[in-house]
């Protein structure tokens, strides 16, 4: 494999910056064992859907920067959900990938984890995964934003009809012109 993709805890109403402490500690565990083991897979936590669970896009880059063999999942649909409708416009988008550029270089760009899907949220953050065409997600401006960066990597539809949304992207994305 390639990556290993995971949500890494919840706050529970405790100190955050206890809480990131904590999962750093045993991400650095994993990535010890596997170390240990010769299995070479990049360990990467995800941007979640709900502000109580750890996973900010700020979160993420500081323990990619952290710990070696660590980079962000990018979950562009529980990023617009954690901040209740925001990171749905091209500027947005253009802020984020420029942030993950300055802070993890251009390798993290060339070696992304994405998942995309339409969300539906609430005040709380993350409800449900929608379809891309039942939703509010700008799906095709975020992929012109990805086209326009050179993105590289892994493209995941979390939507219902994964495969139909999948299928959706792909051929929209070919269709991009920057």
């Amino acid at each position: 494999g390639w990556s290993v993709v995971f949500h890494a805890g919840y706050y529970l109403n405790q100190d955050p910056s206890k809480v990131y402490e904590k999962i750093k500690s045993e991400i650095k565990d994993i990535v010890r064992v596997l170390q240990d083991k010769g299995i070479d897979v990049w360990i990467r936590p995800e941007l979640t859907g709900k502000p109580t669970q750890f996973g900010s896009l700020k979160e993420l880059i500081r323990i990619s920067q952290e710990v070696e063999g660590v980079l962000p999942a990018i979950d562009f649909a529980h990023c617009h959900a954690r901040n209740k409708g925001r990171y749905n416009s091209t500027e947005e988008w253009r802020e984020m990938l420029s942030l993950i550029e300055k802070e993890l270089g251009r390798e993290a760009l060339d070696n992304m984890h994405i998942h995309i899907s339409g969300i539906n949220y609430s005040e709380k953050g993350e409800k449900n995964h929608l379809n891309l065409q039942e939703s509010d997600m700008k799906w095709e401006d975020l992929l012109r934003v990805l086209k326009e960066f050179r993105v590289k990597g892994v493209i995941i539809s979390e939507s219902p009809n994964i495969e139909g949304d999948a299928l959706l992207m792909k051929k929209k994305y070919e269709e991009i012109k920057v």
